[in-house]
């Protein structure tokens, strides 16, 4: 048995004094109000005085710079060559009126200068990519006191960088446990509440203590990100038998929305600590997990998620039908499939305020843990989210111009640019087909003048 001396025995409880304040706040201040779903306000207080001083740190920067001559922000980029709304027909006509006082009808089915339309379409993709830079993190014109947001800012003073580095310690000495502590509490308290809540009898008191576990241990979570949200026009929140579709920046978008709603989520099976959150998570609530081999069968998803639709008692599928993170500035094409089932769509627009941190989920440069640690290590994650009103699929319209009309409403309402090009692009080539259309816009142009030239 060993003996404590009164140093030793004295530093054991200043620990545990430390740790039980510690648990004390943590369920005053964070766990009861997540189970109620109130907030005192702390973290918009928390929010306002970070938005002071990085104003401060921000003029100082600017201030500095200037004095000593140097470039603190990267050239404008955006808009480099100016593009024109104006169809292929319109544009190969005005190259040939440039080079030749014919008009277009009046010359021959070919010009060697229509090449250099495509020429030049090429060189403004290779210098203004749409797609590519959807996939990396945009960078911000103000400093945030985190070095990866603004790779300009350069040594100014001793005061910023002494600033600087006390936001280190707060964000990775204090945040950082904190948060780690939040998410564990958060994912256990998921497990193991699903999992009692799964060996009761179905029926309303099951289906009520399900969705209330789930939104606390969501809104637990979000704790953990220390995350603001704003949620607008809750009255068109998803309802069941419905689908809920959402464009996509972050694995944590799924936390945004459920801890304001009770979804149904759809996804593969997974092993590891994931399958063991679906597993009991499954237990409590009809989600809809697909094994790997099924993932690829169309058909078979098709059906499994137009039989949950069908059933008005089941919960709303929440679905990201981007199939991939893009950086909170556009949304891209909608996969079709979720709009083929015929089912109500409920549109909702998430939109990041990269100011406090970088939501975005750049996967194929940063694998789940860094990304997790960089959102940890963030100042907070703010965020607005807007329900939209319903949307059905019309008469006229097919599954791919229902979902160009979904996108279309999500991107204005997010203030995102509205892009046709598929977010599938991030790791395979440019398809065929989009290739073929080109073709087929310039051969159509070609063969229908000279149908009209044979027909005059």
């Amino acid at each position: 048995m060993f003996l404590l001396l009164p140093f030793d025995s004295l530093i054991v409880n200043l620990l545990g004094i430390s740790l039980t304040v510690l648990f004390t706040l943590l369920l005053v201040f964070i766990i009861v109000p997540a189970v109620f779903g109130v907030s005192f306000g702390i973290r918009k207080l928390y929010m306002k005085t970070l938005l002071k001083i990085f104003a401060w740190a921000t003029l100082r920067m600017e201030r500095g710079a200037k004095e000593k001559n140097h470039q603190l922000y990267k050239p404008y980029t955006n808009g480099i060559i100016a593009k024109d709304p104006t169809s292929l027909e319109e544009e190969i006509k005005e190259i040939r009126r440039s080079g030749s006082s014919k008009a277009l009808d009046n010359t021959p089915e070919f010009e060697l200068s229509d090449i250099f339309y495509f020429c030049r379409k090429g060189m403004e993709t290779i210098m203004d990519d749409e797609v590519t830079k959807r996939f990396s993190a945009e960078e911000l014109e103000s400093w945030n006191l985190l070095s990866r947001t603004n790779y300009n800012f350069q040594y100014i003073s001793l005061r910023l960088t002494v600033l600087w580095g006390l936001g280190v310690l707060i964000r990775y000495c204090l945040l950082l446990p904190l948060r780690i502590a939040l998410a564990f509490t958060g994912i256990s308290l998921l497990v193991v509440g699903t999992t009692m809540v799964g060996y009761l009898p179905n029926g309303r008191f099951k289906e009520f203590l399900s969705k209330h576990v789930h939104l606390m241990c969501y809104r637990i979570c979000v704790r953990a990100l220390t995350a603001i949200i704003t949620y607008h026009d809750r009255k068109n929140r998803p309802r069941n038998g419905g689908i809920c579709v959402a464009n996509h920046t972050s694995p944590i978008d799924v936390i945004i929305l459920a801890s304001d709603g009770y979804y149904a989520m759809v996804g593969q099976v997974h092993g590891g600590l994931m399958g063991v959150i679906q597993r009991a998570m499954v237990k409590a609530c009809p989600h809809v997990w697909f094994e790997r081999s099924e993932v690829k069968d169309r058909h078979l998803v098709a059906k499994r998620l137009t039989e949950h639709v069908q059933d008005k008692s089941k919960l709303p599928i929440l679905i990201f039908p981007e199939g991939t993170c893009i950086n909170n500035t556009s949304v891209m094409m909608f996969k079709k499939g979720s709009f083929e089932i015929g089912a109500t769509v409920y549109p909702v627009a998430i939109k990041y305020d990269p100011q406090f941190g970088d939501a975005f989920w750049n996967s194929s440069k940063y694998g789940m843990v860094t990304y997790l640690l960089r959102m940890m290590t963030s100042w907070a994650i703010v965020c607005s989210v807007w329900y939209l009103p319903p949307m059905t699929r019309q008469a006229e319209e097919d599954a791919v111009q229902f979902a160009n009309r979904v996108k279309s409403a999500i991107a204005r309402q997010g203030g995102l640019v509205d892009l046709l090009w598929d977010g599938g692009l991030k790791r395979e080539k440019v398809k065929d087909t989009f290739k073929e259309e080109q073709q087929k816009l310039y051969s159509k142009m070609i063969v229908g003048n000279h149908e009209d030239r044979s027909r005059s």
